[in-house]
Parts: C-alpha cells; sequence; structure tokens
C-alpha cells in the first residue's frame, strides 16, 4: 500500500505515534480478500507486549463477514484518524494563498490473527475499562448476569493485528510561516477547535 506523506508532514516519533493511536483508538480496519476490499469500524486496544511490539485488539459481530478473512488477507491496514478542519486562505498572514484541510492521522500496517473464543471476556473487560476507569462510577463487565454474558459472547469475534509498521502524516501547516502557523491556530481555536490548534502549535517548524 502506498501513502503520500510528504516530509514536513512525516511524524517518526515512536512515542509519539503510540499517543496518537491510544487517543484515537477508534480505527478503520481495511483489508483485501477474494471479493475485494472490507472495511470495518473497530475500537482498538493498542497494547505493546513483553516482546516490544504493538498489538491492536479488537472484535467485530461474527455478522459481520469481515473476520472470516482476516486471518488470510494478508497486509491488514488500520487507520486513526484525529482532529481536522477546512484552513481559510483569511487566516494567513502571508499572501496569496489557497485553501487547505489540517488534519493528523497514523496508518498502522500489519498482519491479522483471530483470538480463541476464551480471550474474548478479558479482551472486553480491558477495552471497557479503558473507557470507563475514569468515570465516578465505571460500569465493570463482571456485573453483568452470567447467562447473559454467556448468550451475548459467541456474537462477536475477537480479533488482533501484529502491528508491522506505523506511518504518522500530521498535516498542520508546518510548511508555511509561523506567523501562518499562529493565525491558523488561533482562528481554529475560535471556531471550536482547540485540539487541533494545540497540534498545530505542538509540531510547528522553529522558525520558518
Amino acid at each position: 500500500m502506498t501513502f503520500y506523506v510528504p516530509r514536513h508532514f512525516r511524524l517518526d516519533d515512536p512515542a509519539a505515534l503510540d499517543a496518537f493511536v491510544a487517543a484515537n483508538a477508534f480505527g478503520t480496519l481495511v483489508s483485501a480478500g477474494a471479493a475485494g476490499l472490507s472495511v470495518s469500524h473497530v475500537p482498538f486496544l493498542p497494547e505493546r507486549g513483553g516482546d516490544g511490539r504493538l498489538r491492536l485488539l479488537g472484535h467485530v459481530a461474527r455478522a459481520n463477514a469481515h473476520w472470516q478473512e482476516l486471518e488470510g488477507a494478508g497486509e491488514i491496514l488500520v487507520v486513526f484518524s484525529g482532529p481536522h478542519a477546512y484552513v481559510s486562505p483569511s487566516w494567513y498572514a502571508n499572501h496569496p494563498s489557497v485553501p487547505t484541510w489540517n488534519y493528523a492521522v497514523v496508518h498502522a500496517h500489519g498482519r491479522a490473527r483471530l483470538l480463541p473464543p476464551e480471550a474474548l471476556p478479558g479482551l472486553l473487560d480491558r477495552l471497557s475499562r479503558a473507557y470507563e476507569d475514569a468515570r465516578p462510577s465505571p460500569w465493570r463487565m463482571a456485573g453483568l448476569p452470567a447467562d447473559y454474558t454467556a448468550k451475548m459472547l459467541p456474537a462477536i469475534v475477537g480479533f488482533e493485528v501484529a502491528v508491522e509498521r506505523l506511518e504518522g502524516k500530521f498535516k498542520l501547516s508546518q510548511n508555511r510561516r509561523r506567523e501562518d502557523v499562529d493565525g491558523v491556530a488561533a482562528a481554529l481555536e475560535r471556531e471550536g477547535q482547540p485540539e487541533l490548534a494545540a497540534l498545530m502549535r505542538e509540531h510547528a517548524p522553529e522558525s520558518r
């Protein structure tokens, strides 16, 4: 698979890539099979094992035929998208300029394997804890009636993607002068996009 990433938009820092995936873990799973491309939108649990390799743990409905081709699909792509927004040329200090779109995205490439049914309860518990632990009264999977859990679990299929490489593209006006970056970031804050504005300032070139 090819991915166009100009040098000034490339993010290579492993810690920053991991943090981005963890913060934007609802990913788009893409694989190619005999019938063409299959796409599913999946909440992932990213984990690094003792070997240092990143694994993306997820699940889909058993009724979703996508799971049947995962193990034989070869390379898998998972796309993690962050904040994005239209950029008006009126926000720049330097002219002439044209409209564009700023965004941050990470592509994870790897290979998938299906998880055994007995791994599902642990996966679902860890996934729910990732989103429940910060709540005043966290929901716990252990509180479900055993017969209800036994009925629901067969309706889903768990899998993991062993990530072989991560590619980050943070298109955040790094090709513009600093005064243009500051102008766009300020405008985005006014328009309710503080997260994207913060990313722009974090990745702005020291001088240009």
